[in-house]
C-alpha cells in the first residue's frame, strides 16, 4: 500500500509506521477510553445495569442453545426411527425453545443498542466539554496542527467506538459462554468418535475439541495475517473522506470569494485530487477485504463439514445414530465458532482498532493542549479591582511560541468611557495583544484585570454568525433571549440593518447571505444589545466605508458613553474617535497624536 507522505500530518505519519496489534497496549487504550463512563459518570449505575442485563440474556441464550443441541439428537433419532408421535412432540418443544431464543435475542439487541446510545451521549458530552473548555478547540488549530478533522472524531468516531465496543464485546462474551457450555459436552461426545488408521479404530480423548481448537488457531492466524492491513486502511479511509467533505464545506462557506476569483477549475482540480485519494484508498480497502473474504469464506464452509468428517467412521460403522451425529455437528459448530470468534469478526475488529487509534490520537492532542495551558499560561487574569479601573495591564509581556517578543512589560489602565486605539504595521502583534487581553493567548507573562462575568465583548474582523435564525445571530452570545422585537428592530435600524427586521425568525445561512460589511454592522448591534463594560474591536469596521465607520463609533459613544473601548485598526480616520492612541513598535507602545 503506497501512501503520499505529503498528505499526512506528522502525528498521522508516526501512526502509519506503528505496528497494529491487539496487544496489551491496545486494550489499555480501550479501557482508558471506556473507564470514565462505567466508573465515574453520573450514568454509571444504569450503564452497569444494562451490562448485567446483557450478560444475563447472553447466558440464557447459551442455555437455550445447549437445549437445542440436545434436541437435535432426539429429533433426528425420531426421524430415523420413524417415530411420528415423537416427531410432533419435539416440534412443539422446538417452538417453545425458538420463541425463547427469539425473545432473548431481540432484548439482547435492544439492551445493547440502549447502552450504546447512552454511552455515545455521555462520550459526546464529555469530549465536547473538554474540546470547548479553556479554548482547547482554538489552541488545537493554532498550536497543534497534527490533528485532522476533530469534528469527525466527535461526530463519527465516538459513535463507532460505542457501537463496535458494545457489539464486539457482547459477541466475545457470547463466544466465551458458548465455549464454557459446549466444550464439556463436545469432550464427552468425542468419546464415541473413532479414527480408522492402519486397519484399526483409534480413540483420542477430546478429539473433536482438539480439532476445533487447531482449526480455529489456524483460521485466526490467517485472518490476522491477511486482515491486519485493514486497520490502517480503515483509519485512512475515515481521514480521507473527512478531508474531502471538509473541502466541499469550505467551498460552500467561501462560495462568493471563489466566484469572484473564477476559481471553479482550480477547486474542481483540488476536489478531484482529494477524491482520487479517497478512491485509491477505498480500492485498496475492498481488494484487501476481498482477499480476506476468500479465506474467511473458505474456512467457514470447511467448518460446516469438519464434524461430519470427524464422526463419519463412527456413524457408518453404526456405532452412533443419526441424532448423535447431528448433536456432534451442533456442539462442534458452537465450540469451533467460539474458538474462531476473532477470526470470523476480524474485519470488524480491524475497524474497531482504527477507531480506537483515531480517538486515542485525538485524546492525546487534547491532553497536550491542556498541558500547554498548565505549563505555558503565565498571564494572570483577575477581576477589575473597582469602578475606577475597567482594564488594567501590569507588566504584560507577550511572545510567540518560538519566543519572539511582541510586547515587553506593558503597564496601563483604562477607566470607564476611555477609548484606546492601537495601531502599527501588520505583523507587529496588535491582534495577538487582543488575544492575550481576551485570555486566549497563552504565551507570555504578567497580569490583566478585566470586568467580571459577561461584561466583556470581543469583535473580530470577521464576525461569527451561528447556525439558526437571524434573531439568534443578533443575540449571540450573551444577550437576553427574551429581547423584544421592538428593541431588536430599533437596534438594527440604528446600525443600518433595518431591512432585515422582517427576517428576524428566518433560518438561513446568514454568514453567506450577509456581506462582510453587514456582518460587521450586526456585530455592533450585539454590542448595543449586550452593553458590556469593555469591548475589544479588532479591525471590526474594515469592510465599511469611513463615513459608516464613523457613524457606528459615534452611535456607540452616544448610547454607551461609559463603555471602555480597545480598538485595533490602520485607518487614520479612527484617531479622532478615541481618547488615547498608541502605536506598537518593536514590542513597545509609543504614544501617537490625534491627527
Amino acid at each position: 500500500m503506497q501512501l503520499d507522505p505529503n498528505d499526512l500530518s506528522p502525528d498521522v505519519q508516526a501512526l502509519a509506521k506503528q505496528s497494529r496489534r491487539f496487544n496489551r497496549a491496545f486494550f489499555a487504550t480501550v479501557w482508558a477510553l471506556a473507564k470514565p463512563y462505567f466508573l465515574h459518570s453520573e450514568d454509571r449505575w444504569k450503564a452497569r445495569g444494562f451490562l448485567l442485563a446483557i450478560i444475563a440474556t447472553t447466558l440464557l441464550l447459551v442455555f437455550i442453545n445447549l437445549q437445542i443441541t440436545d434436541w437435535y439428537n432426539r429429533f433426528y433419532n425420531a426421524l430415523q426411527n420413524y417415530d411420528q408421535a415423537g416427531f410432533w412432540k419435539l416440534l412443539g418443544e422446538f417452538a417453545l425453545l425458538a420463541f425463547g431464543a427469539i425473545a432473548l435475542s431481540v432484548y439482547q439487541t435492544y439492551l445493547s443498542q440502549l447502552l450504546d446510545l447512552r454511552w455515545r451521549r455521555w462520550l459526546t458530552g464529555d469530549y465536547l466539554s473538554r474540546y470547548l473548555s479553556a479554548q482547547t478547540y482554538y489552541h488545537m488549530e493554532i498550536f497543534q496542527r497534527g490533528q485532522d478533522n476533530p469534528d469527525q472524531r466527535i461526530a463519527d468516531d465516538l459513535n463507532l467506538f460505542s457501537q463496535l465496543t458494545t457489539s464486539l464485546l457482547t459477541g466475545l462474551l457470547s463466544a466465551v459462554a458458548n465455549l464454557v457450555a459446549f466444550i464439556g459436552l463436545l469432550w464427552v461426545l468425542s468419546s464415541k468418535v473413532v479414527i480408522p488408521w492402519d486397519g484399526a479404530m483409534h480413540h483420542i480423548p477430546g478429539f473433536l475439541v482438539w480439532v476445533a481448537l487447531i482449526y480455529a488457531v489456524v483460521w485466526t492466524w490467517v485472518a490476522a495475517k491477511v486482515g491486519n492491513p485493514l486497520i490502517w486502511l480503515n483509519f485512512n479511509q475515515q481521514r480521507l473522506q473527512a478531508d474531502f467533505r471538509f473541502s466541499l464545506v469550505r467551498l460552500r462557506e467561501n462560495s462568493e470569494a471563489v466566484a469572484f476569483y473564477g476559481g471553479e477549475n482550480k477547486e474542481q482540480a483540488q476536489f478531484h485530487a482529494r477524491f482520487d485519494r479517497v478512491f485509491d484508498n477505498y480500492k485498496r480497502l475492498i481488494l484487501r477485504q476481498k482477499r480476506f473474504n476468500w479465506f474467511s469464506s473458505y474456512f467457514s464452509q470447511v467448518a460446516v463439514i469438519l464434524p461430519f468428517l470427524a464422526a463419519a467412521a463412527a456413524y457408518f460403522s453404526k456405532a452412533v445414530p443419526l441424532g448423535f451425529l447431528m448433536q456432534i455437528s451442533s456442539a462442534f459448530g458452537n465450540v469451533q465458532s467460539s474458538f474462531a470468534y476473532i477470526a470470523q469478526s476480524y474485519d470488524n475488529f480491524a475497524q474497531w482498532h482504527a477507531v480506537v487509534d483515531r480517538l486515542h490520537g485525538f485524546r492525546n492532542l487534547v491532553q497536550k493542549v491542556e498541558l500547554l495551558h498548565e505549563t505555558e499560561v503565565k498571564i494572570e487574569h483577575t477581576a477589575s479591582s473597582g469602578n475606577d479601573v475597567v482594564l488594567g495591564v501590569h507588566q504584560l509581556s507577550i511572545h510567540l511560541p518560538d519566543d519572539r517578543r511582541l510586547l515587553n512589560h506593558a503597564d496601563f489602565t483604562l477607566g470607564a468611557g476611555e477609548r484606546l486605539l492601537i495601531m502599527g504595521r501588520s505583523g507587529s502583534g496588535k491582534s495577538t495583544l487582543l488575544r492575550a487581553l481576551a485570555g486566549i493567548w497563552p504565551f507570555g507573562e504578567g497580569r490583566i484585570e478585566l470586568p467580571e462575568g459577561s461584561k466583556t465583548l470581543f469583535l473580530p474582523q470577521k464576525p461569527y454568525l451561528p447556525l439558526g435564525s437571524l434573531r439568534e445571530a443578533v443575540l449571540y452570545p450573551q444577550a437576553a433571549q427574551d429581547t423584544s422585537d421592538e428593541v431588536l428592530g430599533t437596534v438594527l435600524n440604528a446600525v443600518g440593518l433595518g431591512a432585515l427586521v422582517p427576517s428576524l425568525d428566518s433560518i438561513e445561512p446568514w454568514s453567506m447571505i450577509l456581506s462582510l460589511g453587514e456582518q460587521q454592522r450586526l456585530a455592533f448591534a450585539r454590542v448595543l444589545l449586550q452593553q458590556p463594560r469593555l469591548v475589544f474591536l479588532d479591525e471590526a469596521t474594515s469592510a465599511l466605508d469611513e463615513s459608516s465607520e464613523t457613524a457606528l463609533y459615534e452611535l456607540l459613544i452616544a448610547q454607551s458613553p461609559q463603555m471602555t473601548v480597545v480598538s485595533v485598526g490602520h485607518r487614520s480616520s479612527l484617531r479622532h474617535l478615541h481618547t488615547r492612541r498608541w502605536t506598537l513598535e518593536d514590542a513597545q507602545f509609543v504614544e501617537a497624536t490625534a491627527t
